[in-house]
């Protein structure tokens, strides 16, 4: 089955690359595609699109007021952004207002297929080349909001394990292959971990992962 794209872009140029990448990619198909986050949700409740992705900055409007928005009214939506910034309050931004994923725009075809992939199995995406600066945006927040969770998450070994490759942007294919697991038991696990910690996206794994030292700035 065709999962379905929504491109929203204020360069023609950009939009028309995504498309060409896109398009190479089995599985994928993009019926969409608007210039300002003022379509974003017309075009949504018209295409209802599988997976949208969306740039955060455009001239006639700003795409994370547009997703809160969006989020706001179709909380379901996955949206996937597609950005140049690697500014840390940016990041952290979108992620609280819902996206699924951020991706930077020179992120090589396999890693959009990546990207997508993820999103579309339920799964969210970080972009390993901003990781290390989520983590650290993380660590900062974590000064003002600590937690008294210390050994409260009775995760396994093998389950800590999977769960610094999630927040290190890892996709549950490649935490398959890197651990000779099948797909699916992956998936449990990690369906495992965030049911254990009542936590369900990207920022506040990571947020956890710092406070507990189970990830640090040096991994």
């Amino acid at each position: 089955m065709t999962c379905t794209l929504l491109l929203i872009d204020d360069h023609s140029l950009i939009r028309a690359g995504v498309r060409a990448l896109v398009a190479d990619i089995p599985g994928y198909t993009v019926v969409g595609e608007g210039a300002d986050g003022e379509q974003l949700l017309e075009l949504t409740l018209t295409l209802r699109p599988d997976i949208i992705l969306l740039d955060i900055s455009m001239k006639r409007s700003n795409g994370l007021d547009a997703l809160e928005t969006l989020k706001k009214t179709l909380p379901d939506s996955k949206v996937l952004i597609l950005s140049m910034h690697t500014e840390p309050h940016l990041i952290m931004r979108a992620l609280e207002a819902g996206a699924h994923g951020y991706l930077l725009k020179d992120a090589t075809a396999t890693e959009i297929e990546q990207a997508l992939d993820a999103l579309r199995s339920g799964e969210r995406y970080l972009s390993p080349a901003i990781a290390h600066t989520v983590i650290n945006q993380a660590l900062v927040g974590s000064k003002s909001a600590k937690a008294d969770v210390h050994d409260n998450h009775a995760l396994t070994a093998r389950q800590l394990e999977i769960l610094r490759l999630i927040v290190r942007g890892k996709s549950t294919r490649e935490i398959a292959t890197g651990l000779s697991l099948s797909i699916k038991t992956v998936e449990t696990h990690r369906s495992q971990i965030m049911k254990r910690l009542q936590i369900y996206d990207v920022a506040g794994l990571v947020l956890f992962c710092v406070r507990e030292q189970i990830i640090s700035l040096d991994d």
